[in-house]
């Protein structure tokens, strides 16, 4: 371990890494260009994307929390059983990449609850965990925590507390907090600059900014908050050989495929810099989830 490694240091703050498995036609920018009714006739990527993953996670000490839509976990069973077996956490993305505003309560409940079998009978290990597609809780469905809470999840990372053109709720907390008595709302990190929350929790902000900025604002999370940050990304993201989806609009084009070659390397970087486990090991959620409200 280097002197080059401040968050490796013994005693140094374990933070919460997350990967929302998905495959890359999945994502919410190609909606528009690819129909899920085509999903089947597509190749997918994401077992191969997933394996690096599990190695370059085994390789640095690290466990993660894997938030798996259920349709993937019909297909790629053994991926599953491989994701439990490497000791990371098995979570829930729903079913099928549907954005949590789209839906109706009837149809939401039954995504989460049809997910939360298909991972739990893969995995052969209780779902406690949920994300929801583009961070799609917000303001006009809260509603989804009853539901959530309902199915047997005990805690949501579903809200990202910025302003966005897509997802966002800037006005929620910013550490976790019980959403609705019996489950815990766990927000991706940011930093405050001024009256604004910043993002600092990975994705296309990982992509687009060198990592130098990740790690400043991770440290600065670190010194300022004194709490564990919560950070995510895609399979996909570590793939810059993935098909080229034609039509696409060009800010959806530069968002998906900014920076794909550079990734990897940066992930390996994050992952040698700072302490990195599950989110219900990090956050202790299934143990004490009322205690993370104060």
């Amino acid at each position: 371990m280097t002197s080059g490694q401040p968050g490796r240091a013994p005693g140094a703050i374990v933070n919460a890494l997350t990967v929302d498995v998905e495959d890359y036609f999945q994502v919410s920018a190609m909606a528009p260009y690819i129909a899920r009714s085509a999903w089947d006739t597509i190749e997918c990527r994401v077992e191969s994307n997933v394996e690096r993953l599990l190695a370059r996670f085994a390789d640095n000490g690290a466990h993660a929390t894997f938030f798996t839509l259920g349709w993937i976990a019909e297909r790629y069973p053994a991926m599953i059983r491989r994701i439990v077996a490497a000791g990371h956490e098995l979570a829930s993305h729903g079913y099928g990449h549907q954005r949590a505003t789209d839906l109706s309560r009837a149809e939401f409940e039954d995504d989460i609850t049809r997910a939360k079998h298909i991972l739990e009978d893969a995995g052969g290990v209780a779902v406690r965990g949920y994300r929801a597609p583009s961070f799609s809780i917000d303001k006009r469905n809260l509603w989804a925590f009853d539901s959530l809470r309902d199915a047997g999840y005990a805690y949501s990372s579903s809200v990202y507390p910025v302003h966005h053109d897509h997802y966002g709720m800037p006005d929620a907390p910013r550490f976790p907090y019980s959403s609705v008595d019996g489950l815990t709302e766990i927000p991706i990190s940011t930093v405050r600059a001024g009256s604004r929350n910043i993002p600092i929790g990975g994705g296309g902000y990982f992509r687009l900014l060198p990592y130098a900025a990740s790690r400043w604002a991770i440290e600065r999370f670190h010194r300022e908050e004194r709490r564990p940050a919560i950070f995510y990304m895609h399979p996909w993201e570590i793939d810059p050989g993935q098909p080229r989806v034609a039509g696409v609009d060009a800010k959806s084009r530069f968002r998906h495929y900014v920076s794909l070659h550079r990734t990897e390397g940066r992930l390996e970087r994050l992952l040698q810099d700072f302490r990195w486990d599950r989110v219900d090991r990090v956050f202790d959620v299934e143990a004490r989830p009322a205690a993370l409200a104060a």
